[in-house]
């Protein structure tokens, strides 16, 4: 029991090594699970809402439509679970301007169901749920009405175009039963889409532009009303893959086994059924117009034989009326009356010759017989012409068929194809990635303090550890003092660290991810394992720490532990031999610069501890630092023009002559801009940047015109780049790059992402969702959006564009016109704010899609999530250092009482007694100070590596600014420290500490 007492008063005495330890276990474990639970609670309710919405797991696109066979073929994969066919319609309307809308019909087998936030679903034709983000922009509310106009012929549905024949009739185009929605609609609820979570009220970064193949909005629509046997898209949900959190790679393997099954074996044999399917229809229809032909001139001919028996039937009885009257003539000067009167009775026979000679006569003598006759001629050279002209349409239809409907495409897509997945799952994957990195500095420091610190304990109790092993006590029972004493302090420590890591931090990090993301269902929650293991790890570290300084003590006999230690032999230290230096040192500065160099187990504890803080707090501004300068670096060096202006394929013409009428662009370059998507396959085999590197990233296709390729550098900022190991980069000299018709140059932020490099193989995918292998020429330096350049040739030749395969070479207005150049870049002329101010002008005209000013880009552009984290990481740097700080001064002070004490005892004031103890500490610091200063950043240019996410490049930077905050803010925190251990220097009475032991 007295052990008992005794151990109990010895921590009561040691409460600030205790706080100390739990202080630093709780900073630790509230990093190590606070970031980790953040992101995991995120992970979890996305998880749970695109369950219960149905959000697909595979997605199926056909650029000529799906039919009810590709939906039956689809159902019979094995791993399938649900298949849904859906449809959908591009339309458009008025709202300040043209924009566009895809009406979605909602589907009836539970798959992609809308989330209703406010009024009811759509449940009667000409009823629609619209976004939250349309509400916000168009200012109207349930029960608005609004009137849409569906756009031509959707390349979703058909790649193959209507061609009028001779006749009227029409080749087939494969648009037949395409899908129609009502045009007259009516607000009734709001909803939020499951396959894009972007808050439209939050933060969202303006990475890519949109062009003619995306729309602004998504109306949601009931089946009732909608008409059309094509199908859109199909979507799937596999077997199993509810079971998986959607985030994790368990999934993704799922998911994976059931697209290789679509690609391996349906995919292909549908796609050979489908065109064959549109090349029946178009035979059918060649068929039935023949037919049709065939009867209209048939009826044609009848008429003209009808009208030309008539007329021989006229012309017939006036032949027979002559050759009765030439006949009766000749009886008359005949002799026998009665002969006359016989021969007047009968018509005269005729010779076919003379009957045929007469009718030539009669009709060339009337010329209303002669006209009826060049009437009639006329018509049958008419209907025979027809008949010749319309077999030979036909004809041609029939050989031209095959090559006029082209090979048709399947393209097999799961959720990562969803920029609103993608994207939140991106950047929770890098949070998460820097949760996992900080942790491990401030294990290291905890580890370091608690040695220190339980050291330092030990060896305090040396003479009373001597005392308890004389006395028959085990090493174990006596060790167990201070083993317990560690262990309730992590446990008290990383109690409090799970608290705040898995309620603290969550809460923080959610309230800015939902200005962001819209989560519905969010709630904090706990996590056994991994915050038991959070404790656990820091258990084992500090214990081990106390296990070794026990052990250095305890291999001692108790007669040895009972006697007072040795004092540290003196020796020389490396300044002693400087003499020019040494020489002009005071007395006091010596006796500070043996105390720092000769105890070097507290040289190397302090100056590492204070430097793994500083790298901290460097580590964070360096994040703060380069998130503030991606958007200057990008729209102001990077990107050389100031106005981006996109317009619809049809306005294109309108919106450059709106433009240049507008006086303000001082030079112009026209451009393609779609929006499409960049994937590298895993395969190891070299042709991507790295082996078995993988995935897909949403790219801003940009087709430059081939006459102005050299333009291009005038306009964007051309600065080849290479990379090198841990994230680093290489950027070489500007106009060193240039576009050819040999590749295409990829952006530094997706090529950094998916590990693309010079001379790699890339799958593109186009605004019309057709997708070719193209070579990597070059990557370009870009840290916002992720752009893709390509040649008007090279473009031709990857995606076959019609017309356009000889642009490089030929002059004419049909190879011109193969490409719409549907963007503008140009530079403006005026201020920043004026510029701002026109292009808000430019989007209210009905021919401008979008229209971007650099000036407004660069002056807004902010990244609030990371902002947050650099904040929560700063604190917590803050206070570690602090904690670190207070923890090396008292555990110098108590190594140092009976020195204290002789100073006091020497006739040292208290001041000076202070400056003398605080000086060290300070010296120390600087030390710590001046190398951690470089090791962070050492450890943020690291942060690329980290920070891998979707259109952002994150090119490491850090002001001089944050280097000096990162060193006031340590020395400060020394200051204060001070001012908790100068009391202490006070209370040191010098007769009971220079008492002897013995």
């Amino acid at each position: 029991m007295a052990f008992v007492k005794d151990m109990l008063r010895m921590w009561a005495h040691s409460w600030k090594r205790f706080i100390s330890i739990a202080m630093i276990t709780l900073l630790g474990v509230a990093v190590l699970t606070g970031i980790y639970a953040g992101c995991r609670d995120a992970f979890r309710s996305t998880d749970r809402f695109f369950d219960a919405q149905g959000l697909h797991d595979v997605q199926v696109l056909s650029t000529a439509g799906l039919s009810n066979g590709d939906i039956a073929a689809l159902r019979k994969v094995n791993g399938v679970a649900k298949v849904q066919a859906e449809r959908s319609q591009e339309v458009t309307f008025d709202l300040d301007g043209r924009k566009s809308a895809t009406m979605q019909e909602i589907g009836t087998n539970g798959i992609d169901q809308p989330y209703l936030q406010e009024g009811r679903m759509p449940k009667k034709a000409g009823e629609i749920a619209v976004t939250r983000k349309f509400i916000r922009d168009s200012g109207k509310r349930i029960g608005s009405r609004l009137t849409v106009t569906p756009e031509s012929a959707s390349s979703d549905t058909s790649d193959t175009n209507d061609t009028n024949g001779a006749d009227g009739t029409n080749e087939t185009s494969g648009t037949d039963g395409a899908p129609s929605f009502p045009t007259k609609l009516t607000i009734v609820g709001v909803v939020l889409d499951p396959q894009n979570l972007s808050n439209p009220d939050g933060y969202s970064a303006m990475t890519s532009f949109r062009s003619t193949a995306t729309t602004d909005y998504t109306f949601f629509a009931p089946s009732d009303g909608v008409t059309g046997t094509l199908y859109t898209s199909a979507t799937l949900l596999v077997k199993g893959g509810a079971a998986e959190s959607t985030f994790d790679e368990s999934y993704e393997n799922t998911v994976k086994q059931v697209t290789d099954r679509i690609d391996g074996t349906v995919k292909t044999d549908r796609q050979k059924a489908r065109r064959q399917e549109l090349l029946d229809a178009g035979n059918k229809k060649i068929a039935d117009a023949r037919a049709e032909a065939d009867k209209k001139f048939a009826d044609a001919q009848s008429q003209i034989d009808a009208n030309r028996q008539q007329f021989n039937q006229q012309v017939d009885q006036i032949v027979s009326m002559q050759a009765g009257a030439a006949a009766a003539g000749a009886a008359t000067n005949g002799a026998n009356a009665g002969a006359a009167a016989a021969a007047g009775a009968t018509t005269p026979q005729l010779d076919e010759t003379t009957r045929e000679t007469m009718r030539e006569t009669i009709i060339a003598a009337s010329p209303e017989l002669t006209q009826a006759k060049q009437q009639l001629d006329q018509a049958q050279s008419q209907l025979n012409e027809q008949k010749a002209s319309t077999e030979q349409t036909l004809k041609t239809k029939e050989n031209e068929l095959k090559t006029s409907i082209p090979q048709v495409r399947w393209y097999v897509q799961d959720r990562q194809s969803l920029g609103g997945f993608s994207a939140l799952k991106s950047d929770l994957d890098s949070i998460q990635s820097l949760g996992n990195a900080f942790p491990i500095v401030f294990l290291l420091v905890a580890v370091m303090m608690s040695l220190t610190a339980m050291a330092r304990m030990v060896e305090e109790d040396r003479s009373l550890i001597g005392t308890y092993v004389g006395l028959g006590y085990g090493r174990l029972a006596v060790a167990s003092r201070y083993l317990l004493f560690a262990l309730l302090a992590c446990l008290i420590g990383g109690g409090l660290g799970l608290i705040a890591g898995f309620l603290g931090i969550p809460a923080f990090l959610l309230v800015v991810l939902q200005g962001m993301y819209v989560m519905p269902g969010l709630r904090l929650e706990y996590d056994w394992l991994y915050g038991s293991l959070g404790i656990a790890l820091f258990v084992v570290g500090v214990l081990a720490a106390t296990i070794y300084a026990c052990v250095q003590e305890m291999r001692q006999t108790p007669a040895a532990l009972m006697r007072p230690k040795a004092p540290r032999a003196g020796s020389r230290i490396l300044l002693e031999r400087i003499r020019p230096v040494w020489n002009r040192i005071g007395f006091l500065g010596k006796v500070t610069a043996r105390n720092i160099f000769r105890f070097k187990s507290r040289l190397i504890m302090t100056v590492g501890g204070v430097a793994g803080c500083t790298a901290l707090i460097v580590c964070g501004l360096a994040i703060n630092d380069t998130v503030a300068d991606l958007g200057i670096k990008q729209y102001r060096d990077i990107y050389q023009y100031d106005l981006m202006v996109v317009s619809d394929d049809s306005d294109a013409s309108a919106m450059r002559t709106k433009v240049a009428s507008d006086g303000r662009v001082t030079s112009s370059l026209d451009v393609r801009i779609e929006s499409g998507d960049l994937t590298v396959a895993g395969s190891g085999d070299g042709d991507s940047g790295k082996a078995g590197s993988s995935g897909s990233e949403s790219i801003q296709l940009v087709a430059v015109p081939e006459k102005h390729l050299s333009d291009l550098g005038e306009m964007v900022t051309l600065q080849p780049v290479s990379f090198g190991m841990l994230g680093t980069s290489g950027v070489g000299k500007t106009g060193s790059l240039k576009l050819d018709d040999d590749g295409v140059i990829v952006a530094q932020s997706a090529a950094s992402a998916l590990g693309v490099k010079a001379g790699s193989k890339v799958r593109l995918t186009n605004g019309d969702g057709v997708q070719a292998t193209a070579k990597v020429s070059a990557v370009n330096r870009n840290l916002i959006g992720s752009d893709v350049y390509v040649s008007e040739t090279y473009y031709a030749k990857l995606f076959d564009s019609k017309d356009a395969k000889n642009t490089k070479n030929s002059k004419s207005s049909e190879d011109s016109e193969a490409l719409t150049w549907n963007a503008m870049l140009a530079k403006l002329s005026g201020s920043d704010t004026s510029q701002t101010d026109y292009a808000e002008s430019l989007e209210e005209d009905s021919s401008v899609m979008k229209a971007v000013s650099c000036a407004h880009m660069a002056d807004s552009f902010k990244f609030d999530l990371m902002g947050a984290v650099v904040a929560l990481i700063v604190a917590l740097a803050g206070g570690l250092a602090l904690v670190v700080l207070f923890t090396l001064a008292n555990t110098n002070v108590s190594e140092r009482v009976r020195e204290m004490a002789t100073l006091k005892v020497l006739g040292f004031f208290d001041r000076e007694v202070h400056h003398y103890v605080n000086r060290e500490m300070m010296i120390l610091t600087v030390m710590g100070v001046i190398l951690g200063l470089p090791l962070g950043r050492l450890v943020g240019g690291m942060l690329t590596m980290a920070l891998n996410m979707p259109s952002l490049y994150f090119e490491v930077e850090v002001k001089p600014l944050s280097y000096v905050i990162a060193a006031v803010a340590t020395m400060a925190f020394a200051l204060l420290v001070q001012l908790f251990v100068n009391p202490v220097l006070d209370r040191i009475d010098p007769i009971s500490s220079l008492k002897s032991v013995e």
